[in-house]
């Protein structure tokens, strides 16, 4: 994937004070259809498939899943057969995400929450199939995930944000960044207590970065997309022309002008917000709703 279409921008916002710099790493700008981090977290892992000689790529995820469109993407791309285990009953009407899977060849397969939640291990003993967990969550989706930092240079910036999900690109993050920095998740899950053990999961031992999981600003839950969270896109995208997505960017970057607010940064810090793509989700909103 050739990744010189991603910029890392500077951002001035009327409310951000003087003595702190920000900038965001546009990993959106990557690829229309294989957004931000999700090609780094697929990497390593379509590279495993191909090396086992494995010709079919299994993974789950929810209805809402950008790993989910992503990989089938990606799958397409690649020549692959792909399945998507999908938390949840079928739907009536496919949303835009697993439409575009569909679209894109995935077949999908709709199980119930419990058998998600306690049997996924059951449809992992497949023939030619190798198996990508839930947003790529595996040492493969870490180590893609290493390489965002050096894009540009960024030892620089004293503080690195990211929207947070399964944890994996934090992970990557965290492996990569200096003793200097400190790394700071945005879960965008209600109640994810669960993230802690799953970033340490994949860090590096001896790893020496300051991170931490900031819960407060999931506004709502998964999905959960309040009035107020539209407007901030809106608005933030009048001053800046970033478009940001209602599912993870949108809260990250809402999450930072809270933090300004609570003066959460020291004077002359210099703060990286991470892009991770995902505009696709935006069109399950009815139109007219974002003016992106």
């Amino acid at each position: 994937m050739d990744t010189s279409n991603i910029t890392l921008d500077n951002i001035t916002p009327p409310w951000l004070p003087a003595p702190i710099a920000a900038a965001m790493l546009r990993l959106d700008k990557l690829d229309t259809e294989i957004s931000g981090n999700k090609w780094f977290k697929l990497k390593y892992n379509l590279e495993a498939a191909r090396s086992d000689g494995k010709q079919h790529i299994l993974t789950f995820g929810g209805a809402f899943s950008n790993h989910i469109a992503a990989t089938a993407a990606a799958c397409c791309q690649a020549g692959l057969r792909c399945t998507g285990i999908i938390r949840g009953e079928r739907p009536a009407v496919l949303g835009h995400t697993l439409q575009t899977a569909l679209d894109k060849g995935m077949e999908l397969e709709f199980v119930s929450r419990e058998t998600y939640r306690h049997h996924r291990t059951s449809f992992e003993n497949r023939p030619d199939t190798h198996i990508i967990p839930e947003g790529g969550h595996n040492a493969a989706g870490a180590r893609g995930c290493e390489e965002i930092l050096s894009l540009f240079p960024t030892d620089h910036f004293t503080h690195i944000l990211c929207a947070t999900g399964t944890g994996t690109t934090l992970a990557g993050l965290i492996n990569s960044a200096t003793a200097a920095q400190t790394i700071i998740g945005i879960p965008v899950l209600k109640g994810a207590g669960y993230l802690e053990a799953a970033v340490k999961a994949l860090l590096h031992p001896g790893q020496t970065c300051h991170w931490q999981l900031l819960h407060e600003f999931h506004g709502g839950g998964y999905a959960k997309v309040k009035p107020e969270l539209i407007d901030f896109i809106n608005t933030f995208f009048a001053e800046t022309g970033i478009p940001t997505d209602i599912i993870y960017t949108g809260k990250l970057v809402h999450a930072f002008r809270q933090l300004i607010h609570q003066r959460y940064f020291p004077d002359n810090s210099k703060v990286l917000l991470i892009h991770t793509g995902g505009l696709q989700g935006n069109l399950s909103l009815p139109p007219g709703v974002l003016s992106l």
